[in-house]
């Protein structure tokens, strides 16, 4: 058996709902993590809670993207893909190269499944037009085999069948199967029948590729990019937020509140919180998302880090409590993990849609800071920076985020929150107490002063009508209405002196300025490198803060001669840009499928504007 070294690999798992690709999904890519490789994932999976099994619209996949060195995205088209029935072989094999290899699982292969997967002939591989290698494997019949005597039913016994196929793919590319049997006893650690069960089978995949294809040729992805020294896991950016946003509050010696209402793509966010009381954190399911964002609002004004967290039809709901936090000037983050939309739209899918909803969707004149994750690992960041400028700046902030990073996952070396910056917010001081009064302001920031219900003579009252400027007492005056109205606004452009300036990545003297914001990232980034290693003069600006955005915005941008802005909407960001650098003039790059950005596209559209 020959062993061959690879740069780098993609697998896609694919199967039901219920067949727990995302599981095998999520193993591999733990595994190969640990091992030092670079990862990215993709979870994509129906809306549906268990759709028809064996039907078109059921199936689930995750796509994984192995790297020796670092990795920016899950990966174009797959080298490997797995499909345990017929219609994830119809459904992903679009995905899959035409020198990929393919194994399914035969025994789920038969005359029903292919009648459901709308095959009209015996042969679903010559009816598709099949070039890739197929390895049949009878995975079904071979895990009843194996755990005959286990004492587990029909069931339960083919549950474990992805398993067998992780064993098998893991066999392919040598990965030592110590770690994946500890993340099952892990995860099965309330019921150990079941762990020793799916660890069975998973040997029994690995073994049946060692004796069965002992000829087949085996690879290997051996780590090359020096890491930085430290502990390394994988995490997914629901996951990072949530411990970007208790980092936040460890850091600024608060105690976390989360008011919220479940909703796709967001809920891990919550159950993930949930998890911690023991660090100070509270978390509320409430009755709804307007409940979640007023809950949070009460928990801010008693003193508390607050947050909710909802995707964009959520927002539409907690906008008027989002607006309570802005005119009475208290620090809540709202996480806006986004969806596809309108309306209920495609829940599981990722968009960039909800920007200008960010920026303009409430009533008034009503300025909100605005900051975008650019991938899985950086929602810590994201997070932590959402939460300093709020309690900095006695704001309500937005952070966005997407189905694609928050469900997908990268490698990340565990921070050191020594080396993050401080959070302090300004709270009153007693010196204060005989002149303060609510609105009464930093002359820097234009910040007013945090007085916590409880501090001794700073008994006061803050809510949703206008307050006059000097006593804080309610106010309809026009020129006092004119005035809080802009000091609210001053208050979030001077946010701009605390945030980093834009960077350009690439050429200097580039010929085409790539621009992009939030979670594509990963893709516009390897679509410039893939460029400049052609040698074209490419650049990436690629913007994180929003709102407020960088001051040397309007100069980096006016250096070049060719702009295109991508994003996966209709061109909200170009638009916003054109609004905000007067003169401005760039070309546009939309899709809004519901997929991540395609490398090979974003290229072949960036170099027909660099070509004319």
């Amino acid at each position: 058996m020959m062993v061959k070294e690879l740069e780098q690999v993609v697998v896609r798992f694919s199967g039901d709902s219920g067949d727990g690709m995302q599981l095998a999904g999520n193993i591999f890519s733990n595994v190969s993590a640990t091992v030092g490789n670079d990862i990215c994932t993709f979870p994509d999976y129906p809306a549906d809670i268990r759709a028809p099994q064996g039907s078109l619209t059921g199936v689930s996949g995750f796509q994984v993207h192995i790297g020796a060195s670092k990795i920016f995205t899950p990966g174009d088209r797959c080298n490997v893909l797995v499909a345990m029935n017929p219609a994830a072989l119809k459904t992903q094999i679009k995905f899959c190269k035409p020198q990929g290899l393919i194994i399914t699982d035969s025994d789920s292969f038969g005359a029903k499944d292919l009648e459901k997967a709308k095959f009209t002939t015996d042969n679903p591989f010559e009816e598709l037009g099949v070039k890739q290698e197929v390895l049949e494997v009878p995975i079904s019949s071979m895990c009843k085999e194996s755990l005959k005597d286990s004492g587990l039913d029909n069931k339960a016994i083919l549950r474990c069948k992805n398993m067998f196929a992780l064993g098998l793919v893991c066999w392919l590319f040598n990965r030592n199967l110590e770690a994946a049997e500890n993340m099952l006893r892990q995860k099965f650690a309330k019921k150990p029948e079941i762990a020793t069960a799916n660890i069975k089978v998973l040997n029994d995949g690995y073994n049946y590729g060692a004796n069965t294809h002992a000829s087949t040729s085996t690879y290997k992805i051996e780590s090359k990019s020096p890491k930085a020294k430290g502990l390394y896991t994988d995490i997914n950016g629901n996951k990072a937020t949530s411990y970007g946003l208790i980092a936040a509050a460890e850091k600024a010696g608060l105690e976390l509140y989360l008011g919220s209402y479940p909703i796709t793509p967001a809920t891990d966010i919550l159950h993930e919180l949930s998890k911690h009381k023991s660090l100070g954190v509270k978390t509320v399911q409430c009755e709804d998302e307007i409940a979640g964002c007023a809950s949070a609002v009460g928990a801010a004004f008693a003193g508390d880090l607050a947050v909710t967290t909802t995707s964009g039809p959520g927002v539409c709901l907690k906008s008027e409590a989002m607006n309570l936090a802005v005119i009475a000037e208290l620090p809540l983050v709202i996480v806006n993990v986004q969806r596809g939309g309108p309306s209920t739209g495609l829940p599981t899918k990722s968009e960039q849609t909800d920007l200008l909803q960010a920026l303009y969707g409430r009533n008034g004149e009503s300025p909100m800071p605005v900051i975008a994750a650019i991938s899985p690992t950086n929602c810590f960041d994201a997070a932590y920076m959402a939460a300093k400028i709020a309690l900095e700046h006695m704001t309500p902030v937005v952070l966005l985020t997407d189905a694609f990073i928050a469900n997908g996952s990268a490698a990340w070396k565990l921070p050191n929150l020594e080396e993050y910056p401080a959070i302090n917010p300004p709270y009153v001081t007693p010196d204060m107490a005989e002149t303060w009064t609510p609105f009464q302001r930093n002359e820097k920031t234009g910040t007013r002063y945090w007085a916590v219900p409880g501090t001794e003579g700073f008994m006061h009252r803050i809510g949703g009508l206008e307050k006059s400027n000097e006593t804080g007492v309610i106010s309809t005056e026009p020129e006092n209405h004119q005035k809080m109205t802009l000091l609210r606004q001053a208050k979030v452009d001077k946010i701009a002196d605390s945030i980093p300036e834009l960077e350009v990545q690439g050429d200097a003297d580039a010929d085409l300025l790539v621009v992009g914001w939030g979670g594509t990232y990963g893709h516009l980034y390897s679509a410039v490198e893939h460029m400049r290693k052609n040698g074209k003069k490419v650049a990436l600006a690629h913007f994180q803060y929003i709102n407020p955005l960088p001051k040397n915005t309007a100069d980096v941008l006016k250096k070049y001669k060719k702009i295109i802005v991508a994003e996966q909407n209709l061109g909200q960001f170009a638009g916003y840009l054109r609004m905000k650098v007067p003169g401005l003039n760039v070309s546009q790059f939309n899709q809004v499928k519901g997929q991540p950005f395609v490398t090979r596209e974003l290229v072949d559209a960036f170099t027909k504007l660099l070509e004319e």
